[in-house]
């Protein structure tokens, strides 16, 4: 039986924290063997904004390194460099020609990074959408993972391309979306109210995968909770929940059983097992990770050996879409 196609891609820019994790990378890991999946480190998003050319290039391999060392399996599902297959830039001009402005302008992560960025407000950060669904659709995906604040960018991909579809013939699968049911957003530690996030400024935001234990330590012992003392998963506390979800989806163990553990003990004493746990699992993938610093040549040989894999899909899907518009 022929699995279904999942695409999925992570930008290289700041550092990959804990809701990138469990949110995201766990659940590409948990999947491999369910489906034929296709992970892109995208490069080209990123220059949207800024970057210092060799910084991207390293912050390009540290990626790929804390993929693999999260347990992505080459054998199993093929990881690559976006800006190594020029077709993900190609299809996004012609998506570009099929999408309304208005469609575009609709787009509520460019309100807010113009928002953040209004110096820089370029061309790019405002079309990037077609470029993601250029992503997409280059191979021909049947499921898209993706967070609450990507369903309106999954949307926008099935749009164009059903609307090129019935317009010049069929060319492209229409992806699905697949939204992880539990745990799929961790919050800021120093902010709960507002998901973990890369370009967060504050030094206790996020734990990233590469914290040592003295930081992941600090870090937890200054989370956000509030004034109240009982220990119990309460959607109406936001820090005290974060955290305790957090711990119930490392640990495995049920809402009661946690609670129990808790039961007559202080924040203190849930923050100090948080971190432990947190550092203990955290300890296999910085110790891989470490191992693959050792061989830069491996992990240019593995993106490579992916992007050629996959690199016929998106030729084949690139052509396909020039010859029904009548390009030569």
């Amino acid at each position: 039986m022929n699995k279904k196609r999942v695409f999925s891609g992570i930008q290289p820019t700041g550092n990959i924290h804990l809701g990138n994790y469990l949110g995201a990378v766990r659940h590409w890991v948990h999947s491999q063997d369910q489906y034929e999946n296709i992970f892109c480190i995208a490069n080209s998003h990123a220059i949207t904004t800024r970057q210092n050319p060799q910084e991207l290039m390293e912050k390009t391999y540290e990626l790929a390194r804390i993929l693999l060392a999260c347990g992505i399996d080459t054998t199993k599902s093929h990881l690559f460099i976006q800006s190594q297959i020029d077709e993900h830039a190609a299809l996004a001009w012609i998506l570009d020609c099929h999408i309304p402005m208005g469609d575009m302008s609709r787009m509520t992560q460019f309100k807010d990074k113009s928002g953040k960025n209004p110096k820089n407000i370029n061309v790019g950060l405002f079309n990037y959408p077609a470029l993601m669904a250029a992503d997409i659709l280059l191979y021909q995906s049947d499921l898209v993972p993706v967070g609450e604040d990507q369903k309106q960018h999954l949307e926008l991909t099935r749009d164009v391309a059903m609307r090129f579809n019935r317009d010049y013939g069929q060319c492209f699968s229409i992806p699905e979306p697949m939204i992880a049911k539990t745990n799929a957003r961790v919050m800021g530690l120093d902010d709960p109210q507002n998901k973990m996030s890369k370009s967060a400024k504050g030094e206790n935001h996020a734990i990233f995968l590469l914290d040592s234990p003295e930081v992941i330590r600090r870090k937890c012992k200054k989370a956000v909770t509030d004034s109240q003392s009982d220990i119990v998963f309460d959607e109406n506390r936001a820090g005290l929940y974060n955290l305790l979800c957090i711990y119930e989806v490392l640990t495995q163990k049920s809402r009661e059983s946690i609670e129990s553990e808790f039961v007559g003990k202080g924040y203190g004493h849930l923050k100090t097992a948080l971190a432990e746990v947190i550092i203990e699992s955290l300890r296999p993938i910085q110790q891989t990770y470490a191992t693959l610093c050792n061989d830069k040549t491996y992990i240019q040989s593995m993106l490579t050996k992916s992007a050629e894999a996959v690199r016929p899909i998106a030729k084949n899907t690139y052509e396909k879409a020039k010859a029904l518009l009548g390009l030569i």
